[in-house]
């Protein structure tokens, strides 16, 4: 299970493609003049009267998923190390790594009649870097199992393809069109939850391309109320055809348990994806090279601009598609490919769909302006690779002596919450960095400021405000005073912590 809030990954499973035809219209009457008859509102497809009929030919098509796996552990140790009884009990203690089994269970799918099955991925993936699967089984509605070959996975979009055999032709069910799925549209769903064996749910979509906050290209759901829990993973959201949707992914949770807030990721997304795995296609992202941050609402008050619309870049790596385009960190891009980047379109989600190698155009807003820069796409590397481009080294002690802080301090105490003095030679190279580095180092944060709020701590450097660069307190006190003459509610730092690249961070003014 994943957790976001807790976001915790969801579970359900799949069936058969038909269509349903039962249903009794829903009737709403309205208060009129007197003159006037009374208004009757039907929904699109009617609500129906019951869903047995469509789970009846579904629920062929449903299948329960379970892993055995085998996992390294450290081992505790002997507790009768350098005793008599040692050679007993396993040998010298040190503890040694040992294996011990494990499972997991969620939910799928049959989508063609020779036995493709689809699932989410973490349910078949191995539990940490040291276990290894040593099978999967596929059990149908009526009990039968089936040892089933793992014939692709998509760890960036959480999506895997299995395939079981037999002489006869499997049940199945077919995709559908999410893009036609709005708010309000009824669904079910048919899984395995808490390994209970086949369990039905239904509800309404709640939200079309909701972002849950967890970024990356595929942060982008369907969102419904129906009931999804442990053991519902990689399981389909039904539309009333009979067709997926939607494969069920995650819940929005403060329990663990489902409180009618669950994600599915659309079938448009995963479709093409699901294809190249069964073809044994490589599966190409587009790249820029960029570490972003949504515009929210602080970051938006210290640029002077609208909120959620638009990501704002923290660091570009050097010598990718986005330096050779000559974006920088601190721009808002606010269109790629002519597509307005918003939380339910992403710069992310717009640039992995984009073919590496296209030429596309990237707008942003730079100190106030609007310029538009043109980029090659890159290939996205692997996740592995990603984490190394922006890697950053523990967290340390600060390492350096208390600082004096020379001048007033008042006017940045009372609006940032911050104690702050000019970046020494002596102090660079206690916080290990180089000589020139050039900034205001932090001496104290106010635990009831945003700036504690948001992390920031005795050692971090504030390199520039509002993109000027700081070297002084006078600086940074003009940079506060134009802020707020300007009714700017926040200040935007950019800050560099040791071993770590320099962010930017939008900070409350009090």
């Amino acid at each position: 299970m994943r957790y976001a809030y807790t976001l915790t990954t969801a579970l359900l499973l799949g069936g058969a493609a038909v269509s349903l035809a039962t249903g009794y219209p829903l009737v709403a009457q309205v208060a009129q003049n007197d003159d006037q008859t009374m208004a009757r509102m039907v929904p699109r497809g009617g609500a129906p009267a019951s869903f047995a009929d469509l789970t009846e030919q579904l629920q062929p098509a449903v299948v329960n998923i379970s892993t055995r796996q085998r996992v390294q552990v450290q081992g505790s140790g002997n507790p009768f190390a350098g005793t008599p009884f040692e050679g007993l009990f396993g040998g010298p203690g040190g503890g040694q790594p040992t294996t011990r089994e494990a499972q997991s269970l969620g939910s799928g799918f049959i989508m063609s009649a020779d036995g493709y099955v689809v699932t989410n991925n973490h349910v078949v993936a191995a539990q940490g870097r040291n276990g290894s699967i040593e099978a999967i089984t596929v059990t149908t509605t009526d009990g039968t199992e089936y040892e089933a070959e793992l014939v692709g996975t998509d760890p960036q979009s959480d999506l895997a393809v299995l395939k079981i055999n037999r002489a006869k032709p499997f049940p199945f069910v077919n995709f559908g069109d999410s893009r036609s799925a709005r708010v309000g549209d009824w669904i079910i769903a048919i899984g395995n939850p808490f390994g209970l064996g086949g369990t039905v749910t239904s509800g309404i979509i709640s939200a079309v391309y909701r972002a849950t906050g967890g970024g990356g290209a595929y942060d982008r759901y369907l969102q419904t109320d129906a009931a999804i829990n442990r053991g519902n993973s990689g399981g389909p959201m039904f539309d009333m055809d009979g067709n997926v949707i939607g494969i069920n992914n995650a819940i929005f949770s403060p329990t663990g348990g489902s409180v009618g807030i669950g994600f599915a990721i659309p079938a448009e997304t995963a479709e093409p994806i699901v294809r190249k795995l069964i073809a044994g296609e490589a599966i190409e992202r587009g790249y820029l090279g960029i570490q972003i941050m949504p515009v929210n609402e602080d970051l938006a008050a210290s640029l002077g601009i609208p909120h959620n619309r638009g990501e704002f870049v923290q660091s570009v790596v050097p010598d990718g598609a986005a330096a050779d385009a000559g974006l920088r960190a601190g721009d808002v891009v606010i269109k790629v490919n002519n597509k307005d980047v918003t939380p339910e379109q992403t710069l992310s989600y717009i640039v992995a769909n984009t073919p590496p190698g296209t030429r596309i155009p990237v707008e942003v807003i730079r100190d106030g302006r609007r310029m538009t820069l043109n980029a090659t796409v890159d290939k996205r590397p692997s996740e592995e690779e990603l984490t190394q481009s922006f890697a950053s080294d523990p967290e340390d002690e600060d390492g350096f002596t208390n600082p004096r802080t020379d001048g007033d301090q008042t006017i940045v105490a009372e609006t940032l919450g911050l104690s702050v003095t000019p970046l020494t030679a002596t102090i660079a190279r206690q916080l290990g960095l180089s000589d020139d580095t050039k900034g205001l180092v932090i001496a104290a944060v106010d635990g009831s400021s945003d700036a504690a709020g948001k992390g920031l701590r005795r050692g971090d450097i504030v390199l520039s405000a509002n993109y000027r660069e700081v070297t002084t307190l006078a600086a940074l006190e003009e940079i506060i005073n134009e802020a707020k003459a300007d009714k700017r509610e926040a200040v935007l730092l950019r800050v560099q912590r040791r071993g770590q690249p320099a962010i930017y961070m939008p900070i409350r003014m009090r």
